[in-house]
Parts: C-alpha cells; sequence; structure tokens
C-alpha cells in the first residue's frame, strides 16, 4: 500500500484559512486582539475597533490605543500588566477609558501562546474583553440595596428580640401555659436567626465593598478561646454535646484583628454545633513561628468530597439531606473566605462523611 505524502499549504490554502479566521472572529460578541511579546496588535475583530474606537489596529502598539484605569482611577499599565505573563488571568475591575473622558467597565481575560505545548517561550498573547457597565451597575445597585436594608432593618429586629425575651421572662414568672412558652421560645429563636441573616449581610456588604477595615491588636488566644467556648456551650448542653478548648502552653499572644478572628472562629463552631448530632467539638491553638494555628475539630456528618471544593462559595449549600433541615444562609464560609485573606492567612479542611470534619486555619502575626 501506497501512503500520499500531504503538500505544503498552497497560498490560495492560507488566505482561505485567513478569512475563515476572520468571519470566524467577527461573528464572536466579544472583542479580540492577538499582541506580539512586543507589544504590537497583530490581530483584531470589528468588536474590538467598535470598543477601542479605532478605524484600524494592526501594527498599533496596546499601550497607545488600551487606556486602563483601575477602581481608585489610577492608569493602568497595560503592557506591563500582561507581557511576560506565565499564565492566563482575567480582571474584572478595569475601566476603559476614551478620550472625551467617558469610560465603560470591562472585564478582560489574558492568554499567553507558546510555539509549542509545554515549551515555556511565549510568542504571543490573546485578549479577550467585553463591556460589562451594564452589570457592574445592577451589581453595585444590588450591594447598595444590601446594604442599606441591612442596616434599617439591624435596629427593628433588635427591638423585637428585645421585647419578645421580656415575654418569656414574664411567662416564666407568672405560671404561663407551656403552649405560650413554646411559641414564644420558637418566635424569639426566628428573630436571633434574622439577626443573624442581617448581621451576615452587613459583613458581605462591607466585605465585597472592600470596606473591611483592619484593627490590628494584641490578642490573648487563650481568653479568646476560651471565650469563645464559654459564650457557645449553654448551645452545646442544648445538644448533650460537649465543647472544650485544648490550648497549647505556647499560643500565647497574637497580633491581629481581635473581632475578625472571633468572626472566623466563631463560624466554624457555630458550623460544627449546627451539623454535629453526637460526640462534640473541640476548639484548639498553638503557636507556629510567626502566627497561630487555631483548630476546630468536630465528630459531625462530614462533608462529602463533591461539597468540599465548593464550602466556601457564596450562598452554597450542601443537597445533603441533613444540611436541608438545619436553617442557614450559605453566607458564613464565604464571609469567613474574605477574612481569612484579610488577615493573610490560610485554612485547611479534612473530612470524611459520618467521619466529622477538621478545619484548621493559620493567622499569622500582623506587622508591628
Amino acid at each position: 500500500m501506497q501512503f500520499r505524502k500531504s503538500l505544503p499549504p498552497t497560498k490560495t490554502d492560507r488566505t482561505l484559512d485567513h478569512k475563515r479566521l476572520s468571519v470566524l472572529l467577527n461573528n464572536m460578541t466579544d472583542a479580540v486582539l492577538a499582541v506580539d511579546k512586543s507589544g504590537i496588535i497583530t490581530l483584531s475583530n470589528s468588536v474590538a475597533l467598535d470598543l477601542l474606537d479605532a478605524n484600524n489596529l494592526l501594527g498599533k502598539r496596546l499601550s497607545d490605543t488600551f487606556h486602563l484605569i483601575d477602581k481608585a482611577g489610577r492608569p493602568v499599565d497595560i503592557t506591563i500588566a500582561i507581557l511576560n505573563k506565565a499564565s492566563s488571568f482575567n480582571n474584572s475591575n478595569w475601566r476603559l477609558r476614551y478620550t472625551d473622558g467617558s469610560s465603560i467597565n470591562l472585564y478582560f481575560s489574558c492568554s499567553p501562546v507558546q510555539r509549542r505545548f509545554g515549551s515555556g517561550n511565549t510568542e504571543s498573547y490573546v485578549l479577550i474583553f467585553r463591556d460589562v457597565t451594564k452589570e457592574k451597575s445592577l451589581e453595585e445597585e444590588r450591594e447598595e440595596f444590601v446594604s442599606v436594608a441591612s442596616h434599617e432593618l439591624r435596629t427593628p429586629v433588635a427591638i423585637a428580640e428585645g421585647n419578645v425575651s421580656n415575654a418569656q421572662l414574664l411567662a416564666e414568672r407568672t405560671g404561663t401555659s407551656n403552649t405560650i412558652k413554646q411559641t414564644l421560645s420558637a418566635a424569639h429563636d426566628q428573630i436571633v436567626f434574622l439577626g443573624n441573616l442581617i448581621n451576615d449581610l452587613s459583613m458581605l456588604s462591607r466585605a465585597e465593598r472592600g470596606k473591611l477595615a483592619l484593627t490590628v491588636e494584641e490578642i490573648s488566644v487563650a481568653e479568646l478561646v476560651n471565650s469563645l467556648v464559654h459564650d457557645y456551650e449553654p448551645e452545646a448542653d442544648r445538644k448533650r454535646l460537649t465543647l472544650q478548648a485544648n490550648l497549647a502552653p505556647d499560643s500565647s499572644i497574637l497580633r491581629s484583628s481581635r473581632l475578625y478572628v472571633r468572626e472566623i472562629l466563631q463560624n466554624f463552631v457555630t458550623n460544627a454545633l449546627k451539623y454535629t448530632e453526637d460526640g462534640g467539638i473541640v476548639v484548639s491553638a498553638s503557636r507556629l513561628n510567626d502566627g497561630v494555628e487555631f483548630a476546630v475539630v468536630d465528630t459531625g456528618i462530614g462533608i462529602s468530597k463533591s461539597d468540599q471544593g465548593k464550602l466556601f462559595d457564596k450562598f452554597f449549600r450542601s443537597d445533603d439531606r441533613r444540611v436541608k433541615t438545619v436553617s442557614g444562609t450559605g453566607l458564613g464560609l464565604y464571609i469567613t473566605s474574605k477574612l481569612v485573606k484579610l488577615l493573610g492567612a490560610t485554612v485547611q479542611m479534612e473530612s470524611e462523611l459520618n467521619e466529622g470534619s477538621t478545619f484548621r486555619i493559620f493567622i499569622p502575626d500582623a506587622p508591628s
């Protein structure tokens, strides 16, 4: 059997390929640019011409046509931002500024192109971007609503919680029927849940707006952990669970934000209490080099492998029926992830279904 040798592509073939590529690119809804490693534009589509307000981009320097500013209004050097990148990246916080002073929000993605896969030698870059001004505007309006709503609801919910607590106290003193006591208790539990939800929404709003202020102070690790255990012991007792502190002698002092460290640990402890029916929870702390490692270990229902990767996503709640029976918003661990990043901390999780979970967080000492 004879094999016919493949012939090299002719000039006509290359012309047809180029036309097909042009048609494909010009039918895309996103703007596309190809840039060589010197920052010269070698390819563009019609959407890119429209967004950059240009008639022709080929052969021009990227920095001469692409004027970006960050969220604070500071210029972004696009050449420095993308050239010499070894891997793909994206950004949705930049704005494209026009010569008349107007600007639009962009979703921006950059991918380096190598001559041979895995060679590590980048020959060019492909940029994909689109106007997301409308989406950003809707997102800002949603964040504003959440901020205002959580602020305005805080006072009436606090008043309702206080009044129901007083009614419960009176019911105990006057020998009111058990039915009324149970009704008041159920109402109080729901108001507390609503109050916690409002606190979560308020924290979420500040986190997503970048409004979380970091106040660093010296924290007694033993005092912090013992206080947390003390506050949640009544809840553990109601479920007939043990809640213990396990403090290494060297845990001593941590320089960080007391408010945010407690918020992180509190989220882990409350989750452990929610999803543990037998056994107990241990909160431990020990010093490691330039920081403190905390751990919250429970004997609860555990977390499936498929759920572990989504655990810190906003509004995520497992499909496990045992999770569905417990009230929650899916915001606690998402907010925790924001606080972890703010503190420069790291989190590790170990869990198996029906075998319990361990959350470890290392919080470094903040610079003096």
